[in-house]
């Protein structure tokens, strides 16, 4: 198990179909990747970063996004996201996330994660279903 500490990173990357496009996600009316997209593959990078990190039964979720979608991607370009970690404090994990596409950045800002008990998490949503 690799150390939780700033600086941990990785990158995806994904290409853009018609169901990543804003008008597909029903985000906006336009066919080029959907800001919500983007934010999954962003969030797709964080975790990755840190899953080696974690101790068995142990997760994060996203709790924050704070992100400018900055240009436009057609559908049939591939898209990556680098995220690295900036700060933690607890079990909180910020990272600073970044996207692009073959001709520019396309997104920035940052995320935060929280470490949380998989099975914990998982018995908290399911009480929901039973309430």
């Amino acid at each position: 198990m690799e150390e939780l500490r700033v600086g941990l990173s990785a990158e995806v990357s994904e290409f853009v179909t018609e169901q990543l496009t804003a008008v597909s996600v029903r985000s906006g009316l336009v066919s080029a990747y959907a800001t919500p997209s983007m934010l999954a593959l962003m969030e797709n990078a964080s975790v990755t970063a840190i899953q080696k990190s974690l101790s068995k039964g142990q997760t994060s979720v996203g709790v924050q996004v704070n992100v400018n979608h900055l240009a436009a991607t057609p559908v049939g370009v591939r898209v990556r996201a680098r995220a690295q970690v900036i700060a933690l404090d607890g079990r909180r994990v910020t990272f600073n996330v970044e996207a692009w596409d073959p001709h520019e950045k396309i997104g920035e800002g940052t995320h935060t994660r929280v470490i949380v008990d998989a099975a914990r998490f998982k018995d908290k949503i399911e009480q929901k279903l039973r309430a």
